[in-house]
């Protein structure tokens, strides 16, 4: 259970909760068993009004407490503590983490292999059936689910969670308290082949991927996304980005600090991305171009061009009655010949 007193230090790391001083020593020790939608909550669960089209479910919440901004105070039932901040959806974000169920690992699994040559910190766990190669490091407190790769020389940091079936190529570098979800692949080789006369008969041949990963801090990678290692310099992933899951990050490819990407994204090999990008699903973006800082790409945008200025971009056409979705495609190829 978690009290008002724990919420509270929590969500101000972010932000003040405006009306502290007026929360009484009874309040702040009242108890909480999880987050709750406001009209679904009891009175041991959290809630938040984040967007004002609920507002008519704030008067008859159940809630134990709930997040609001101060136009809203006043709205929130007498049953309820009334906690007031400038951002009641980071608030929110905040304290879900109280709540989170924490791994059942516990040390160093007998099963695990490690090599000798490597370096594991204090207090890290390490889950059945790990494989940690040579000369790899892992910083403290950081924790592997089971069925987790490690290949040689690489260096994990402190705080970090690694779920079960990822597999981190070698020399790739990740920093501290970097996430990565069930099925992640970071530093497999990436896809770079040059043509031989006639492929169809003697084949591609392959280029030997040289580079690395290397992720910064505060990193949270999803479900299934690959990651390549660079061709020659290294595939680079900033602080605080967010990739949702079934994103492929192809070599060389560099990603600004604190961009998100949405599923199903594809980004080719050797672009680079800036800061503080908002890229939607099933975005895809072609090889060796550059995307500022502070664009926002709509879902199922096709980049094939720079973009130099900030700004939302969007490409393709939205669903549509089929047949004037063929109309509308007669003229447009009619367009192209013109």
């Amino acid at each position: 259970m978690i009290t008002i007193e724990q919420l509270i230090t929590q969500i101000e790391q972010r932000q003040p909760i405006v009306n502290k001083a007026e929360i009484g020593a009874e309040q702040l020790r009242q108890e909480f068993s999880s987050v709750g939608s406001l009209t679904t909550a009891d009175h041991e669960q959290l809630s938040f009004l984040a967007d004002p089209h609920y507002i008519a479910s704030l008067a008859d919440t159940q809630a134990g407490a709930v997040l609001v901004t101060a136009e809203y105070r006043d709205q929130v039932p007498a049953s309820a503590v009334a906690l007031v901040v400038t951002s009641p959806y980071l608030a929110y974000a905040g304290a879900s983490q109280l709540f989170a169920r924490d791994s059942l690992s516990n040390g160093i699994h007998p099963s695990a292999v490690i090599a000798d040559s490597a370096v594991i910190g204090d207090h890290v766990n390490i889950g059945p059936f790990c494989v940690i190669g040579d000369n790899v490091q892992i910083g403290a407190r950081s924790s592997l689910d089971a069925n987790v790769v490690v290949e040689a020389n690489t260096k994990i940091g402190p705080d970090c969670v690694i779920k079960s079936q990822v597999v981190i190529g070698h020399d790739s570098v990740i920093g501290s308290h970097v996430r990565l979800h069930a099925g992640v692949s970071v530093g497999s080789e990436g896809f770079g082949f040059a043509p031989t006369r006639d492929p169809s008969v003697t084949g591609w041949e392959r280029i030997a991927q040289l580079g690395r990963v290397v992720i910064g801090d505060h990193v949270r990678i999803g479900s299934q996304t690959c990651i390549d290692r660079g061709a020659i310099d290294d595939t680079v992933i900033g602080n605080h980005v967010i990739i949702d899951n079934l994103v492929q990050v192809a070599h060389n490819v560099r990603i600004g600090d604190g961009t998100a990407i949405a599923a199903q994204t594809g980004i080719a090999g050797s672009t680079s991305i800036g800061k503080r990008c908002i890229i939607g699903g099933a975005v895809g973006i072609t090889g060796h171009i550059e995307i500022t800082d502070d664009v926002i790409l709509s879902g199922m945008t096709m980049v094939t061009k720079s973009i130099k200025k900030s700004g939302s971009y969007s490409s393709g056409t939205a669903a549509m009655p089929t047949a004037n979705w063929r109309r509308a495609a007669v003229r447009f190829r009619q367009l192209g010949r013109e």
